[in-house]
């Protein structure tokens, strides 16, 4: 049975956000927030409303982990009085609460200035047709699912149907606190080794497709975008035939032409209304080329168009002849990757923020860094 020192860990670590402090720096954020001229201001406004979800979300870990311990403390208390029934009871929630910790965590690493922001999420199938296409989807599910079990919402920006199954491309924003900080590591070629189910012969395949993240960039962080840098081309928008077909040419593709991004936007029916979106996308794919070239440890935007194969998988989702999700950066390995599909992703982003924080390019192969976890 678990020891009550566990319960008393735990139980200390509500300590470190220190409630009355942010209390205080609430209160003081609410009053300059009621002055009505600063409305007016977007690039004024946004950063002090950006700190006061940051407080409040705070102040709520705070009470949900106080929470928890009392919890697990009152269940440490009745096993000591011999209701060994309880026990099961007590592990579950020392579980739940080690998982919240490890969540909080791993908060305390995302200090970048965009770690907070909504993250931009892109999904490419890699050559291979109808198995990548398949493979294409099921990762871009696996975020949503993701994003939903946090409680964040998505938006669906351009998404193009596979020809039998899955998907050609397909860019979604997901709208949370620290989104594309928590995000920011699935930028990679991910890989999938099953049988296929488009196979007559059931034989074993692997497939590839790429994700790239970008943060999600508002009117406070300065982009610059010049006209004649840019083309703007409009389409018909594709749709399922009947009453959602589109007979206006609404969707539109912005190339920037000195870098060669591009984007696109088609899920609204208004023409004006994907102007302002796929501006957007594009204002948060430049910031994010321009950041990458200074970082220089990781590669330019472009380089996330590079050749889907063997040579360049972050991560591994091997279905046949066993089953286990390997991040190949971190060396982060849970068994059940049928959990992990429907969106279970945080051993990973905690082991890249980990890898991140101690400054190194990975983890050797069977050192006493390796992590595994369940």
């Amino acid at each position: 049975m678990p020891t009550r020192r566990c319960a008393r860990r735990y139980a200390t670590c509500g300590s470190i956000f220190d409630p009355a402090r942010l209390e205080r720096e609430l209160k003081a954020l609410e009053k300059q927030l009621e002055d009505p001229a600063l409305w007016s201001n977007p690039a004024a406004s946004q950063p002090l409303m950006r700190e006061r979800k940051r407080l409040e979300t705070l102040l709520a870990n705070d009470a949900e982990l106080v929470r928890r311990s009392g919890d697990v403390e009152a269940y440490f208390e009745l096993a000591r009085e011999g209701a060994e029934e309880i026990v099961p009871e007590l592990e579950r929630e020392l579980e739940g609460l080690r998982e919240f910790s490890e969540m909080l965590e791993a908060r305390t690493m995302l200090a970048g200035e965009t770690d907070p922001l909504n993250a931009i999420v892109t999904v490419h199938p890699g050559a291979g047709g109808t198995e990548s296409q398949d493979w294409a989807e099921m990762l871009m599910r696996m975020y949503l699912r993701w994003a939903e079990q946090q409680g964040f919402k998505t938006e669906i920006n351009d998404l193009q149907a596979g020809d039998e199954a899955g998907i050609k491309s397909a860019t979604f924003t997901i709208q949370g606190e620290f989104a594309f900080g928590m995000l920011a590591g699935e930028s990679g070629v991910h890989r999938l080794v099953r049988i296929s189910p488009f196979d007559s012969a059931k034989r074993r395949h692997t497939s590839f497709a790429s994700v790239y993240v970008s943060p999600e960039i508002d009117d406070s962080i300065e982009v610059n975008i010049r006209s004649e840098d840019l083309r703007v081309d409009t389409y018909r928008s594709g749709g399922k035939g009947g009453q959602h077909v589109n007979t206006t040419d609404s969707a539109v593709r912005m190339t920037h032409l000195p870098t060669g991004i591009v984007v696109t936007c088609q899920n609204e029916r208004s023409q004006i209304k994907n102007r302002e979106k796929a501006m957007k996308m594009l204002r948060s794919r430049l910031y994010e080329y321009e950041m990458e070239k200074k970082r220089a440890a990781i590669k330019q935007v472009e380089d996330a168009k590079l050749e889907i194969n063997f040579g360049s998988q972050i991560r591994s989702y091997v279905l046949q002849p066993y089953r286990i999700a390997k991040d190949h950066r971190t060396k982060v390995e849970v068994g059940d990757v049928d959990k992990v599909l429907d969106g279970y992703l945080e051993p990973f982003l905690r082991g890249f923020l980990l890898m991140k924080r101690r400054g190194t390019a990975a983890v050797a192969d069977g050192g006493d860094d390796e992590m595994e976890l369940g």
